[in-house]
């Protein structure tokens, strides 16, 4: 990872986070950012590692989580980085093996390496896969729309209670309950919509 050499030695002295993450909001300072990514870039190498099982494509999911923190951080107000770096580095890792597996035909990342045979875009794994998507929109839709709105930004905006809260006028503490008690709604839904 010699992408953040590069910041090193740029910041002076160590910066508590909550004090960085603040001054990174406030003018955009991309080797403060680097500070703060640097102690959990091995956190974020294991959690794509896990997922990918590709050491090369771990590196670059590392690199391209970084420049989405440049971004991100600079929108959103982070109370536990590590946590929350958790969680994108997580959900990045999954929007890649969805979109992959939707473009080879929803082969299993083992079976990547195998060369790509024409028909496999159509196969039974791919319907499946459709399937599950079409019914999770669906569910989602049957969800009274706190709950909808709070999973929606939590999970496909990666946004913390605090900014759900602040978007959405919801009390933080009701944040948590729309959101747990969503998923619960969301798995016997799913399970319930046939065979996915």
């Amino acid at each position: 990872m010699k992408f953040l050499k590069f910041f090193q030695g740029k910041v002076k002295e160590p910066v508590p986070e909550a004090e960085g993450l603040a001054a990174y909001r406030r003018n955009g300072d991309v080797a403060v950012l680097g500070a703060l990514y640097e102690p959990y870039m091995d956190m974020v190498f294991g959690v794509c590692f896990q997922y990918l099982r590709d050491e090369d494509e771990s590196k670059d999911a590392v690199m391209q989580i970084f420049e989405k923190l440049v971004a991100d951080l600079k929108q959103h107000e982070v109370s536990n980085f590590k946590s929350w770096l958790h969680s994108v580095a997580r959900n990045h890792c999954l929007m890649k093996l969805r979109v992959s597996r939707i473009t080879v035909g929803a082969e299993s990342v083992d079976d990547r390496e195998q060369e790509l045979q024409i028909g496999a875009l159509y196969d039974e794994d791919t319907l499946a896969l459709d399937g599950q998507l079409n019914a999770l929109d669906e569910c989602l839709q049957k969800l009274v729309s706190e709950q909808r709105i709070s999973i929606e930004l939590f999970y496909l905006q990666n946004k913390c209670y605090r900014d759900i809260a602040g978007e959405t006028g919801f009390e933080m503490g009701k944040v948590k309950s729309y959101i747990q008690n969503g998923k619960r709604k969301l798995k016997i839904c799913i399970e319930n919509n046939g065979s996915y």
